[in-house]
């Protein structure tokens, strides 16, 4: 099940993107598929997904260093198909921060100043001020070598934006730094884009950078947008499961399709269709996110449930996850939080409940194997 794409918006604005129909192959592999996207002046976009799914082709076909075997590429309204890299009017910073090591910082962000021969007396003010757009002017004389993993990023950012290009692109670049590194270099890569108004493209498989950054994300699937949104709809309201199971984490309870509800082992999960409503009887999930899930005491007939044996705890700092297990070697995810929390310990007899509203159905197609799920089997089978 596709979600939607955004229609390309014809009027041309300087740092807009426009991708319109466009498709790539490696040999008999599709890598991105009929893929339409338009990406809007001055936003933060993220192309979220797993890979393979096609979101760094896109990204290189932007930049340039791929080129589409159908459709057209458009920066701030013009075709830029055949034209080179370095004649677009973007930069992009890798992963690999591809910092030269000979040389110092001052001279590594000057670059690309040098390839267009700017006058030395301007690029000594444009590098000054790069480097104070990343807090690193004390840093100008050093070499790459000697800073830190979230320093040398800072650089690499200084580098590609001090050409001041209308888009800048970003593959997977916190990818390498630890997670408290990572989490502020989010937070100042957001802050650093709604400083300049520059156009970002982000690609990650991450869905914490796509949530805690992005204006929107497109969340891609075998080349093509399973759907488009803000980060608050993609989470609360996803297309299909395949959205839900990437953007957070999901009970999901397999069964058929039955009007507004799953039909599942432990009876009809009733809840609000994600996608079109699947026709009766046809493969179906309904999903539950674990922070929905309230704990009850065994046996409670207190509305639709679950019981089981508490597996495990684990404490993720403001909440509490535990595992509970289901039986059918299954474990159902609850997410509550810390303080406050019910008394629980390993081994307890427990019910999980949930609200119809906090339920959402979709067909059971799209799954990812790693997805956190619970197998329900059809009444029929139970």
């Amino acid at each position: 099940m596709t979600g939607p794409t955004s229609v390309p918006d014809p009027r041309p604005s300087a740092g807009g993107v426009e991708i319109v129909d466009v498709t790539k192959f490696y040999g008999d592999a599709t890598a991105v598929d009929r893929l339409s996207l338009h990406i809007r002046s001055g936003e933060f976009l993220s192309l979220l997904g797993p890979s393979g799914c096609g979101k760094t082709t896109t990204l290189r076909m932007i930049a340039g260093f791929e080129h589409p075997d159908h459709g057209d590429i458009r920066l701030s309204g013009r075709s830029v198909l055949g034209l080179a890299p370095h004649k677009r009017e973007v930069n992009t910073v890798f992963q690999a921060y591809a910092l030269f090591p000979h040389m110092t910082v001052a001279e590594n962000v000057a670059y690309g100043l040098q390839q267009r021969r700017v006058p030395k007396a301007e690029q000594r003010e444009r590098v000054a001020e790069a480097l104070d757009m990343v807090q690193l002017r004390r840093f100008a004389d050093r070499k790459p070598t000697q800073l830190s993993g979230g320093q040398q990023q800072r650089i690499a950012l200084s580098r590609a934006l001090i050409n001041r290009p209308s888009v800048l692109l970003l593959d997977e670049p916190l990818a390498a730094l630890d997670r408290q590194l990572r989490e502020e270099m989010q937070l100042e890569l957001k802050l650093l884009q709604a400083r300049l108004g520059t156009t970002f493209v982000f690609v990650t498989h991450d869905q914490a950078e796509a949530l805690s950054m992005s204006d929107r994300i497109a969340v891609m699937r075998a080349g093509r947008i399973e759907q488009l949104a803000g980060p608050a709809e993609i989470y609360a309201e996803p297309a299909s499961a395949y959205v839900a199971s990437f953007i957070g984490q999901q009970n999901f309870l397999h069964g058929t399709a039955q009007g507004t509800a799953v039909r599942t082992a432990i009876g009809e999960v009733h809840g609000r269709w994600g996608g079109a409503q699947e026709p009766s009887g046809s493969a179906a999930v309904a999903a539950i996110r674990p922070e929905f899930v309230r704990l009850a005491s065994a046996g409670s007939a207190d509305g639709p449930g679950l019981d089981g044996t508490v597996l495990g705890i684990s404490h993720l700092g403001e909440t509490l996850q535990i595992a509970v297990d289901v039986g059918r070697e299954q474990t159902f995810l609850v997410r509550i939080p810390a303080p406050g929390a019910p008394a629980v310990a390993v081994g307890d007899a427990v019910r999980c409940t949930w609200s119809p509203n906090d339920v959402r159905l979709f067909s059971g197609e799209g799954i990812p194997e790693t997805a956190t799920h619970v197998i329900a089997l059809p009444r029929e089978a139970a």
